[in-house]
């Protein structure tokens, strides 16, 4: 009879959208002393795993179980954690069992983790300074990460004064942002500066804000190629601009026609290309945006992403698009967004600079070259902020 037999015990099973929250159901329904017999990730069917929060972890556990520690016996005295523990099997096959190690392992570290910040609890200043962190999107490892740098940094007396604590974080906040300023524009030579990036971020609005901004106030000649042929509003879109602003613009649809629009152009001073909307998931048309944009010769390749995106999206779609040859990260929307938290993540780890950003449909304002102090003002809701 298998060790486990449901005639011997009573089996529950939770389901969380993480192993933090599922394992807190175990406690509250079975209590401390539960154990955990067998956990795996759940993901629906269809269209609907494309859906937000889709992915659950389901854990099958029981109170009948009396399971030891698995801690050497001087841990397991100075370690006691009240959470749920993994019940090894003799007779489960050698994979089971490691897994089941490597899940008590865990279990116990994060109760260990649990205990630790139980007992070192963040002053009240800080503490709201977490939750406004929080409330503007800032990921909650990252706003923990913050929080605890200012809490060891700063001097006591400072820490009794909210602006100082504020500007401190500000600041931090601040160097983690790097800029590449806007794009340099040098007579008698042709720079070619794409904009590529998902679908619906706004890529050729930004790049009509870019045209008009070069050709009327900065009075360089400026020209416009699109291979936005999957969308024939865009391309009616940006002709419009183009014919207003009187610039000239071609539409390329291969390779080769790209090669030979760049070399019609050469005599310009810059050259923008707006380019059609690629999923991260699709391999294959990013495969085929790098092919253009190396037809190109393009000096610069801005990833446009819009600040209404989740952080783990940013993240994910900045990592596909790096393999078009990312030069830097441009964001849009940022007059829609509620928080500005969710970009600091993939400013800091893209490994990208960011150039500019925009906050409204006006055509050629609503765009600035990006601003690390402004940027963390914004993300802490303070505008006033200083050293």
């Amino acid at each position: 009879m298998p060790p486990f037999s449901e005639s011997k015990m009573e089996l529950k099973t939770f389901r969380a959208a993480n192993m933090q929250e599922a394992l807190a159901l175990v406690r509250r329904e079975l209590g401390p002393q539960a154990a955990v017999l067998h956990t795996r990730e759940v993901r629906p069917s269809g269209l609907r795993r494309l859906m937000p929060g889709a992915r659950q972890i389901e854990v099958t556990a029981s109170n009948t179980v009396n399971v030891p520690s698995r801690l050497p016996a001087r841990q397991a005295v100075t370690q006691q954690v009240s959470a749920p523990t993994v019940a090894p099997s003799s007779s489960a096959p050698d994979q089971l069992q490691s897994q089941l190690a490597d899940l008590q392992a865990m279990v116990e570290d994060l109760c260990r983790r649990s205990q630790a910040s139980s007992t070192h609890e963040l002053p009240e200043r800080l503490f709201h300074i977490f939750t406004d962190l929080i409330e503007a999107d800032v990921p909650e490892e990252l706003a923990r990460e913050l929080v605890d740098r200012v809490r060891r940094e700063a001097p006591r007396e400072e820490l009794s004064d909210d602006r100082r604590v504020r500007a401190r974080l500000s600041r931090m906040i601040e160097g983690n942002i790097r800029t590449c300023g806007p794009i340099r524009v040098t007579p008698g030579h042709c720079r070619v500066v794409a904009l590529v990036g998902p679908t619906g971020v706004g890529k050729t609005t930004t790049v009509a804000k870019l045209a008009a901004h070069y050709r009327l106030r900065e009075k360089r000649a400026v020209g416009l190629i699109t291979v936005d042929t999957y969308r024939i509003a865009a391309v009616e879109q940006l002709r419009t601009y183009a014919d207003i602003i009187d610039l000239p613009m071609h539409v390329v649809s291969t390779p080769r026609e790209m090669r030979k629009s760049i070399e019609q152009m050469q005599h310009l001073e810059l050259i923008l290309m707006d380019t059609a909307g690629r999923s991260p998931r699709d391999e294959v048309k990013i495969q085929e945006l790098k092919v253009f944009l190396q037809e190109a010769r393009a000096d610069e390749v801005h990833l446009v992403l819009s600040s209404v995106a989740g952080a783990a999206s940013l993240a994910r779609t900045a990592e596909r698009f790096a393999t078009a040859g990312t030069t830097a990260l441009l964001f849009t929307k940022l007059d829609e967004a509620t928080g500005l938290g969710n970009l600091l993540p993939v400013i800091r780890d893209a490994g990208l600079p960011l150039s500019y950003v925009t906050n409204g449909q006006n055509v050629p304002d609503d765009i600035d070259a990006a601003d690390p102090r402004e940027l963390a003002q914004i993300v802490l809701g303070d505008p006033t902020l200083d050293d």
